[in-house]
């Protein structure tokens, strides 16, 4: 926000850069494509609290931290929101005579001016950074007191005739779009609408966690679901049977669309949204948290022309975003990509995706016949879940076409044992399957509040409890993270204290942890020969695979997340 000729001068001012360092890194920023102020801070070359701290002295304003600052409503709400976000202007506290106000752009006098008379108030400006104002800025999602207490005033009458009413109600419109805004602030993946005897909890999945944000009161509930309702286009006065919908939030910033499922239960109707962008997430294999070797045996086998590729793990272990982000690498002009997905959670220009319809007959095996007509190199199916579409997959493996799918299994190796169950022969299994992947997510370490520790006596018996740890040293110790005597005592672990960043949790995003399982001819001969899981598992291990909880040791051991997040998701 720093125009280039007063950031020269306030970096030689506060001595914090010297000219020959300025044009060093005007050039850099200049062939990377971006103002010097982002690039320096990118780089980490200058921290922006300390950036904007001199800035202040540099134009003799007060600086303002609002970081564990909460903001009155009253007087957050001095500026509108849809201004604030827009100007980077934050009002944070008022006297009789004042109105203090943290921005970015000190130059927005016509903004100044506008507040001052609005007012009545001498408005004192004060700079601030841009993670500041980023922080301040989720103040107005929080709290709906005002809304809630409308609605306690006003929402006892729920007769069914009032319900589409009830819906366009001021405080319940404004409920439901704040509960939907801050979740796609908050990078939710879930939100739910739980009612009870008495209220209506809200809770919301951050990082694979579900975490109350609100309870609302019981004569909120009617309002809110025949709002739901009505933006998903579901039936009003339908409250005996379960409905699923759909609906799409747009703006400036993101397009995410919500897949709805309203549900009957004793205390009313409990809705659940899932949040899904539009856009697939734009990552690479490498930012998935393949270690360097699985990564190798990854990009060796998208690379074959025909074969299959399976993706393993429960329900909400991130398998939709490695294959999505395994297509992004594969789509390419002269390939053509055919999807059948239930449902299209991301769009993806350049790919034909469908979704399944089971009621008028378009199930994966349907889909997956007419694909074969349409002249495909590369197909993904969503979930192999019975028998004929096992074998049309494998079959279409088997005739030249590179298949990406998913199964429901712990590991890399049950997922064999798991196709012969689905009468899938082994001569095929062999001569088509490339490679398994099996994969979890564990939470990241918030990095503002990360701390090392060793672990005590207590800490080590309960591993003993869940792995072989003599097993577990001597793989750390073949990859060099461990000396040749050294124990997992001895050594350094690490966990977030909790902090505002990460709401105390000590945990911020999400990684996956691996276990690459390549069909070499040894294991290919093994399958032919109906080698149980055991066996299958204990000769990957020999050739080189390391197992998901030994991935996820590994990422303990170098601190991106904790020994407690890979005992939570490793254990069966």
């Amino acid at each position: 926000m720093l125009n280039q000729k007063d950031l020269e001068e306030i970096l030689l001012q506060s001595k914090i850069l010297e000219t020959k360092q300025i044009k060093e890194y005007s050039d850099k920023a200049r062939q990377a494509n971006k103002k010097l102020e982002d690039f320096l801070v990118d780089k980490k070359i200058i921290a922006p609290n300390l950036l904007y701290e001199s800035a202040a002295k540099y134009y003799d304003l007060p600086y303002i931290d609002l970081k564990n600052q909460t903001i009155r409503k009253d007087i957050l709400f001095t500026i509108p929101e849809v201004t604030a976000s827009a100007h980077k202007t934050i009002a944070f506290d008022k006297t009789t005579k004042e109105l203090k106000v943290a921005t970015l752009d000190i130059s927005n006098i016509e903004l100044f001016d506008f507040l001052a008379k609005k007012t009545g108030l001498e408005v004192l400006l004060h700079l601030t950074s841009p993670d500041n104002i980023k922080d301040a800025l989720k103040q107005y999602h929080k709290g709906l007191s005002a809304d809630i207490k409308t609605i306690e005033e006003e929402g006892s009458e729920e007769k069914p005739e009032n319900l589409k009413s009830l819906a366009q109600d001021l405080p319940v419109v404004r409920i439901v779009d704040t509960l939907l805004e801050y979740a796609i602030l908050e990078k939710a993946s879930d939100i739910h609408i739980e009612p009870s005897d008495q209220d209506v909890a809200v809770r919301y999945r951050i990082d694979g966690m579900l975490r109350k944000v609100m309870t609302l009161p019981k004569t909120a509930h009617a309002g809110i679901i025949a709002r739901i309702k009505i933006l998903s286009n579901l039936k009003l006065d339908e409250h005996r049977l379960p409905q699923d919908g759909r609906f799409k939030i747009k703006s400036q910033d993101y397009q995410v669309s919500f897949r709805v499922s309203i549900v009957p239960t004793f205390d009313g109707e409990k809705a659940v949204l899932r949040l899904l962008p539009d856009t697939a997430q734009q990552m690479t294999l490498e930012q998935l948290g393949f270690q360097p070797q699985s990564l190798d045996v990854v990009k060796r086998n998208i690379a074959k022309p025909h074969g299959m590729i399976l993706v393993t793990g429960p329900t909400g272990s991130g398998k939709t975003t490695t294959l999505y982000t395994m297509l992004q690498v594969l789509n390419k002009p002269e390939v053509n990509i055919s999807t059948v997905e239930d449902p299209i959670e991301y769009k993806m220009p350049g790919i034909n995706q469908c979704q399944v319809q089971p009621k008028i007959g378009f199930t994966f095996a349907a889909a997956l016949r007419s694909f074969l007509r349409q002249d495909p190199n590369i197909i993904l199916v969503g979930e192999i879940r019975d028998n004929e579409t096992a074998d049309i997959a494998i079959n279409a493996a088997m005739t030249g076409h590179l298949v990406l799918s998913t199964l429901h299994t712990n590991d890399a190796a049950t997922s064999i044992p798991r196709l012969t169950d689905m009468n899938v022969p082994t001569f095929l299994i062999s001569s088509t399957l490339n490679l398994i992947i099996a994969q979890r997510l564990v939470r990241k370490i918030c990095k503002n509040c990360i701390e090392s520790y060793n672990l005590d006596k207590k800490g080590v018996m309960e591993l003993e409890k869940e792995f072989n740890l003599s097993e577990v040293e001597k793989s750390l110790s073949n990859l060099g993270m461990l000396g040749k005597k050294q124990k997992l005592k001895d050594t350094l672990f690490f966990r977030g204290r909790g902090c505002q960043q990460c709401d105390n949790s000590g945990y911020k995003g999400r990684i996956g942890i691996y276990e690459t399982l390549e069909i070499s001819d040894k294991i290919s001969a093994m399958i032919l020969s109906k080698a149980t899981r055991d066996e299958l598992q204990k000769a990957a291990i020999e050739n080189g695979m390391a197992t998901i909880m030994l991935d996820g040791f590994i990422k303990a051991k170098t601190g991106v997340t904790s020994i407690e997040e890979v005992l939570r998701v490793t254990k069966e």
